[in-house]
């Protein structure tokens, strides 16, 4: 199998490659993605695809194969803006090979995993290495903007169900299986105006948030630790206050806060975590988590609560295994077992649905968002071998 395989990856080298140029080529901030979607439907058809739509949110998926198992290989393709392209040393939109990597914003959030996925499946079906699966290639929008939102849509609202996820966010070539959770958060004080020739009349609403927000500070100290996803962590991302006019008492102030949940937090003790704070009861806060309301590029209303659940999959998963031994075939490393250290699409896909999740993708996790973001040549011809070999790994570790 393993020789068959990588005979039709290298017949496909090029088209790989190709696929993800024009994928970069073509801007798909979250919200923006429909030129991206077109692109990566009318790929699908053309590849031979049982079927290739967007659906109502937007997302382009493609199905091989009709077995009863069903399979999601699944990879966001919106992604975070370019602020300055003159900061980048290639243009970010140029897909530009040099040195066997090729740069740009999404060659490694996500882009890449995506176009390996597109030709893994065709390569399986050329294999008959579908059998008793179904796979499909969610290709998934305003990820970014709400990550795991795209799956609450899939599963809640076009009814597709699957039994395994493969996730696209970058793992360095290795197998992971889970990270922390996180959620979004404010907290608000109300103060009282005054002028500000007169500011004891006045209780100043930024003085009384002060202490509450060294309290925070404190309480990321605190937090549990767990020994595979790591420790949790609390941040203020941002601080806001309205007064009357420049020369008045702040009457309100609130603080954004970024949330990171290890194993064991959930949404319900990390808000009690901050009520139970001194400070909190002290000046009258209210914490509240906030929620995402937003439309997609095709109209449809996306709502939901910003809490994104922590998950893990065990080691001993047939999933994880069938990954881990797909890699070891192929990879040109040792294949380490792992988890991310931000979120993924996983908080929808295990998080609320139990659904078996892991990672695989190409490129380093650490190159997403940045002005460096690169991927390898040679890692997308790995990748795609990989991801062809996995189905036939699980259905031999079912058994």
């Amino acid at each position: 199998m393993k020789e068959k395989i990588m005979e039709r990856v290298e017949h496909y080298r090029n088209d790989i490659i190709s696929l993800l140029q024009r994928m970069i080529q073509t801007k798909s901030y979250s919200k923006q993605e429909e030129a991206q979607v077109n692109l990566l439907v009318k790929t699908m058809q053309e590849l031979g695809f049982d079927e290739a739509k967007a659906d109502s949110l937007g997302n382009a998926i493609g199905r091989m194969g009709s077995g009863k198992k069903v399979i999601f290989y699944d990879g966001h393709i919106d992604t975070v803006e370019v602020n300055d392209p003159s900061a980048w040393k290639y243009d970010p939109f140029a897909a530009e090979i040099h040195d066997g990597k090729m740069y740009g914003r999404g060659t490694v959030d996500e882009k890449s995993g995506v176009a390996c996925m597109i030709y893994a499946v065709k390569i399986m079906k050329e294999l008959d290495l579908l059998k008793d699966y179904t796979i499909y290639v969610t290709a998934t929008v305003m990820e970014e903007d709400c990550d795991g939102y795209c799956h609450i849509h899939i599963h809640d609202y076009e009814k597709i169900k699957a039994d395994y996820v493969v996730l696209a966010e970058p793992t360095n070539m290795d197998i992971y299986r889970g990270h922390r959770g996180r959620m979004e958060m404010t907290v608000h004080v109300k103060g009282r105006a005054a002028h500000g020739a007169h500011c004891d009349r006045g209780d100043n609403a930024i003085y009384k948030m002060a202490s509450l927000v060294k309290e925070i500070e404190q309480l990321h100290g605190r937090l549990k630790n767990d020994d595979f996803l790591g420790k949790g962590s609390i941040t203020i991302s941002k601080i806001e206050s309205t007064a009357p006019s420049q020369c008045s008492v702040s009457d309100s102030c609130t603080i954004y806060l970024d949330r990171r949940l290890t194993a064991g937090e959930t949404k319900d003790s990390a808000v009690k975590e901050i009520m139970e704070l001194p400070a909190y009861s002290k000046i009258g806060a209210k914490v509240e988590v906030l929620n995402y309301d937003e439309k997609a590029w095709t109209g449809f209303r996306a709502q939901q609560e910003a809490y994104f659940p922590t998950w893990v999959l065990e080691e001993k998963h047939p999933l994880v295994q069938a990954g881990f031994e797909a890699a070891e075939m192929f990879n040109k490393k040792d294949t380490k077992i792992s988890r991310w250290t931000f979120s993924t699409n996983g908080v929808a896909t295990m998080g609320r649905y139990n659904i078996p999740s892991i990672g695989f993708a190409p490129g380093r996790e650490e190159l997403a968002h940045s002005i460096e973001e690169y991927v390898e040549i040679e890692e997308l011809v790995t990748a795609t071998a990989i991801y062809a070999a996995i189905p036939s790994m699980l259905r031999k570790l079912e058994k």
